[in-house]
């Protein structure tokens, strides 16, 4: 009973952190408060019963359990091949530099390949896999360092940028948790817990999109400036920007025109967004990444 205790104990301990987070509505909060409650109550146990902590944070047990079997079998590398290891990372490192991120990935692999133990070559390559929007990828590698090294804080860090980016804001909360309790002073991860945090609010407003749009990032866009130059040529808005413009000059005697040409201005907005639609489909979610890589400090962080 005594291992039931101590396992129900880190679930109680999760809880109240969890229930104490800012990104939870007052009657999500309310809920946690009831389970701890109710754990509390049926197995006769409470959070002054610090006997029965466990060593590990409920999150790192399970990470490091869940990852055992995955993780690449660890054996001891001999000194060339640490050495030659080390020589690729730094090549890896370079290519990372050069905006060169596929070329880094195959040298952080190679490096793995000759010494496994590594949890740097992981965490590099998971850096690497972000910047080509492979996140899964990076979550991964991210895993793998911390099941190598669990105080790697870095490792955190990198995952909450991973998680972020494909929406699953509430594991980034607790990565970016993590890495600052390893690294307190670390202003990247405290700006970039902000962050996650507002987006899972966002998430939970009934209100909220969970999407933020930059409008410097989309009138920069090459294909976004093709298409709009396209739909200037389009005869009909050609003559609609001419009859604004003409509203414009003429004054308050060209109130009811006004309108009307507002009218047909979001008329032609939304005929634009149709044909962005169809014309390029793929532009909305280069679009989106583009904003979600620049929504997050860190992108020049050093590489070990």
């Amino acid at each position: 009973m005594s291992s039931v205790k101590r396992l129900v104990y880190a679930v109680i301990h999760f809880l109240r952190e969890q229930s104490q987070m800012d990104t939870f509505t007052p009657d999500e909060q309310e809920s946690l408060e009831v389970a701890i409650q109710c754990l509390e109550t049926v197995f006769k146990i409470n959070l002054e019963d610090t006997h029965l902590a466990p060593p590990q944070h409920l999150i790192e047990m399970f990470t490091n359990s869940f990852h055992k079997n995955d993780m690449l079998p660890l054996s001891d590398s001999l000194p060339e091949d640490v050495e030659k290891a080390d020589q690729l990372k730094d090549e890896g490192n370079n290519h990372m530099k050069e905006e060169n991120y596929r070329a880094a990935v195959d040298c952080y692999t190679r490096a793995i390949e000759l010494d496994p133990n590594n949890a740097v070559y992981y965490c590099n390559r998971a850096a690497a896999q972000s910047k080509l929007n492979n996140y899964s990828e990076a979550i991964k590698d991210c895993e793998r360092a911390i099941a190598i090294d669990p105080k790697y804080s870095k490792a955190y860090g990198r995952m909450g940028l991973a998680l972020t980016s494909v929406n699953k804001y509430e594991e980034a909360v607790t990565s970016y948790q993590k890495a600052l309790d390893l690294d307190p002073e670390n202003d990247s991860y405290k700006s970039n817990l902000k962050i996650a945090e507002q987006k899972l609010r966002d998430m939970s407003s009934p209100t909220g999109t969970g999407l933020s749009f930059d409008m410097a990032s989309l009138i920069n866009n090459p294909a976004f400036i093709s298409m709009a130059a396209s739909l200037m040529q389009n005869p009909q808005v050609q003559q609609l920007m001419s009859g604004m413009m003409s509203n414009a000059i003429g004054g308050p005697a060209a109130g009811v025109g006004g309108l009307s040409d507002l009218s047909s201005l979001i008329h032609a907005g939304q005929q634009f967004a149709q044909q962005i639609q169809q014309q390029n489909p793929e532009l909305i979610e280069q679009l989106r990444n583009h904003v979600r890589s620049r929504s997050f400090s860190g992108s020049t962080e050093e590489h070990s």
